[in-house]
């Protein structure tokens, strides 16, 4: 009895902590909550200021006493004070919204290449946010489960996850990671490369937020069919005034181009890895493609070209990870078990 009373008392919750967006899954409700893993603070007393969208509309746009921030880097927590104000904003959000009345137990989904110090941080840092237990996914199985790939079978399931701080490459079997391979190369390094090429190009100036809006409007991993082109506006670096220029697709897939192909390499030498037997396996099944990066135009297309396999994209690529943390949630006893930290 008292077993059925706490369970109604608490709800658990999965999260997806990722470097540009964390994503919280509620069990029998779904996703309910999807903010950027941005935070404001005050810069003289560190005090939170603003925490999700609220301070992702004032990045680069902050006066002198408020620094607008992403507390993580590249799948890790930079910044541990910060993160755990982050997310204890974001627990106690879901919280009231769901009216719980014991902390939850939470899954979390981190970077299969954290090491054990990083693992033992993004734990200690979500249950001092207000977490009653803490158990932690690895993005990939977590990816997998999320898209439904059958991922207790005898055969190869593949999936590759391309976030905002890394992409993470891995090949299923049996409800085990075959292999698995992670690198801090991601959406936020193909900003930065359309930052720096119209800096270079041009001497214009522009922020994160507006070359993530460039990278998804007419960013391409491969040639389109008809090419595109925007305006843009920033400052001139030269006579540090305003500036309005029109780019095309072509030079935003050349400032992105040695990104991409670092993690076209990587799939290559997954597949180099695989076992026979595994690889006969992807031959019909492919590979599925999730997280944020895969909705670049034509970052399926590519990777078809350079591997030879089917590339199937997730219906829903941005939540994939968070799904999966649900799934787990449904059977914590057994699927924590089998691929949990």
């Amino acid at each position: 009895m008292a077993g059925r009373l706490f369970g109604f008392l608490s709800s658990d919750i999965g999260i997806d902590l990722g470097t540009a967006n964390t994503l919280v899954f509620a069990k029998d409700k779904g996703i309910v909550l999807r903010e950027p893993s941005v935070v404001a603070i005050h810069t003289g007393t560190s005090k939170v200021h603003a925490v999700g969208l609220e301070a992702k509309r004032m990045l680069g746009r902050t006066p002198g006493n408020i620094t607008a921030m992403r507390p993580m880097k590249d799948g890790v927590i930079a910044d541990f004070e910060i993160t755990e104000a982050m997310l204890r904003y974001f627990i106690r959000k879901v919280h009231t919204n769901m009216s719980m009345l014991v902390a939850p137990r939470v899954v979390m989904a981190v970077s299969s290449g954290i090491t054990e110090v990083e693992r033992r941080a993004v734990k200690e840092s979500a249950i001092h946010a207000g977490a009653r237990y803490v158990y932690l996914l690895d993005e990939p199985m977590a990816a997998a489960i999320g898209v439904g790939l059958p991922i207790d079978e005898p055969a190869a399931n593949m999936i590759l996850d391309i976030g905002g701080g890394t992409s993470e490459i891995a090949i299923i079997s049996l409800a085990g990671i075959v292999y698995s391979k992670s690198i801090r190369v991601g959406g936020d390094e193909m900003d930065a490369a359309i930052i720096n090429y119209i800096k270079r190009a041009y001497n214009l100036l522009i922020g994160e937020r507006t070359a993530e809006d460039i990278k998804m409007k007419i960013g391409s991993a491969a040639p389109l069919k008809e090419e595109l082109s925007m305006e843009i506006k920033g400052r001139d670096s030269v006579a540090g005034l305003p500036k309005t220029l029109s780019i095309s697709s072509e030079e935003i897939r050349e400032a992105m181009a040695d990104t991409i192909h670092t993690i076209v390499d990587m799939v290559r030498y997954a597949l180099e890895r695989c076992p026979p037997e595994l690889s006969a396996d992807l031959v019909d099944r492919g590979l599925v493609l999730a997280g944020g990066c895969a909705l670049v135009k034509n970052m399926d297309f590519l990777l078809k070209e350079a591997t030879g396999l089917p590339v199937i994209i997730a219906d829903d690529p941005l939540s994939a990870v968070a799904y999966g943390t649900g799934a787990v949630l449904e059977d914590l006893s057994t699927l924590l078990r089998e691929i949990s930290s």
